[in-house]
């Protein structure tokens, strides 16, 4: 790492360029034509932290107006891709207003200032631009992305949405109708219901157990979505990563120029984390006419900080996240025929570590499916994996992370990811040594440890055959 001051006249730093060649990386790139400069923005002085990595030159610096930003500068492409990001999400709803979150970030595209939701829409159109906002459980984002010399004006429209977005009728009503058919449809989608029956089962009351409801999109108003929006996007928790055609002395204005136009903070109450590892195993069904049943298993996962979570990581890969190279599609597709995919994840959010995964058999097979997962799990268990299991998890792991990175967006937002995480400027250079050094021994100890079928919930949704389980009533979670 080192610190620079970079003055009025400071050129851009060197590029990360080459973002889709695989093999080489994404620096040392051929030179590319500089791109033409922001033409009328202000560049302060501004006290850069370079960290010049293997995989990327990332900038790191905070605006005048003491906004948090992380760059990659990459002249090659004219294009300029922003993340912004908060801490809080659709957890922080009012008890009795869940949707209001997803209500703000709907309308944020949907006028501002003298412009109605048509007059916005036609000048992102006229400017060649996107900007967009949504709402997670725990986070709230926008993402904007334009050419270069448009870069000026874009980033001036979107701090119209954030300093005077006006919540019209129209789009207000809008949204309501679009969120009524998705109360309707996810009473027959097998993926909500499924999550349903978790959140109702393992952690019902929390926060992220809740879920938009009839009456709460009737408590609605656009008022409560102006006020709530006030509370969501704040300056002292928005972090912001950006790609492109652009230096920090010229990014920084048009950062704080968005910025200006949020309140300095606002209180929301932090999300408590579920511990599963605590919580009674479920085996749960929940009745819906089909011809197929969706299982689903979910048990503790790990955290990033653990000493086991790199391991699971590379033991993900063969037990379920590898695709076809995965033992369990190996086994239950290929072999037996049980079903055309079924696949796992690991999840390191704090707020709920878990470890899942699942997929779809006929209903008539139901309870062989059920019986080979755990079977498969068991094996993991008693015997491990192999070490020729193990060197192909490290080379895809290792081998297809570039694909994360061929354009400015997915850089960005990966850039997002690892400041979302806290997992430091110098994870991407960590990332494949974390990997890398990872033994058979290690992965299997986590496999004996942490893949015992005892440990996992299994829900069913469906009209499954062979399943001795407990009907779930379909009463909505708290």
């Amino acid at each position: 790492m080192r610190t620079t001051q970079f003055l009025l006249a400071s050129a851009v730093l060197s590029a990360l360029a080459g973002c889709s060649t695989i093999s080489g990386g994404f620096r040392g790139a051929p030179e590319a034509p500089a791109a033409e400069t922001l033409a009328g923005t202000a560049k302060p002085v501004l006290a850069v932290t370079v960290h010049d990595g293997e995989f990327a030159e990332i900038q790191q610096f905070v605006t005048p107006g003491g906004v948090s930003v992380w760059l990659v500068s990459e002249p090659s492409i004219p294009i300029v891709a922003v993340q912004m990001a908060w801490k809080a999400g659709t957890a922080s709803d009012p008890a009795g207003a869940e949707g209001l979150s997803e209500l703000v970030t709907y309308s944020m595209n949907e006028g501002a200032g003298d412009l109605d939701s048509l007059g916005f829409q036609t000048a992102m159109e006229d400017l060649n631009m996107s900007f967009s906002c949504g709402a997670g459980a725990e986070w709230t984002t926008c993402s904007v992305s334009s050419l270069t010399e448009n870069a000026s004006a874009a980033m001036a429209l979107v701090a119209t949405a954030f300093a005077a977005p006006r919540f019209d009728e129209g789009p207000f009503e809008r949204f309501l109708r679009e969120e009524e058919v998705g109360l309707q449809t996810r009473e027959t989608n097998p993926n909500y219901l499924a999550w349903r029956a978790t959140a109702k089962s393992l952690y019902a009351g929390h926060p992220l157990a809740r879920e938009t409801t009839a009456e709460s999109l009737a408590n609605l108003t656009a008022d409560m979505a102006r006020e709530h929006m006030r509370t969501l996007m704040t300056r002292d928790r928005l972090i912001v990563t950006a790609v492109g055609a652009v230096s920090p002395e010229e990014l920084a204005p048009l950062i704080d120029e968005v910025a200006a136009g949020l309140p300095e903070t606002s209180a929301v109450a932090p999300v408590a984390p579920v511990d599963l590892a605590s919580v009674p195993v479920v085996q749960v069904v929940v009745d819906l006419p089909q011809p197929q049943s969706l299982v689903r298993f979910i048990g503790p996962g790990i955290d990033r900080a653990s000493p086991d979570f790199f391991p699971a990581f590379v033991l993900n890969y063969t037990v379920g996240g590898g695709g076809f190279e995965s033992r369990l599609m190996k086994t239950l597709r290929v072999a037996k025929g049980l079903t055309y995919g079924i696949s796992t994840s690991l999840d390191p959010n704090p707020s709920m570590l878990t470890w899942s995964g699942g997929g779809q058999t006929k209903n008539e097979s139901a309870g062989e499916f059920i019986t080979g997962i755990k079977d498969e799990m068991k094996a993991f268990v008693t015997s491990g994996i192999t070490e020729a299991e193990l060197a192909d998890a490290k080379a895809y792991l290792i081998g297809s992370y570039p694909l994360g990175f061929d354009s400015n967006a997915k850089i960005a937002g990966q850039m997002m990811t690892v400041r979302q995480e806290n997992l430091g400027v110098d994870y991407f250079d960590r990332r494949n040594k974390l990997i890398e050094v990872v033994t058979l021994e290690d992965v299997n100890r986590v496999a004996k440890t942490h893949l015992d079928p005892a440990r996992y919930s299994f829900i069913i949704v469906g009209e499954p055959q062979g399943v001795e389980m407990p009907a779930l009533g379909d009463s909505p979670a708290p």
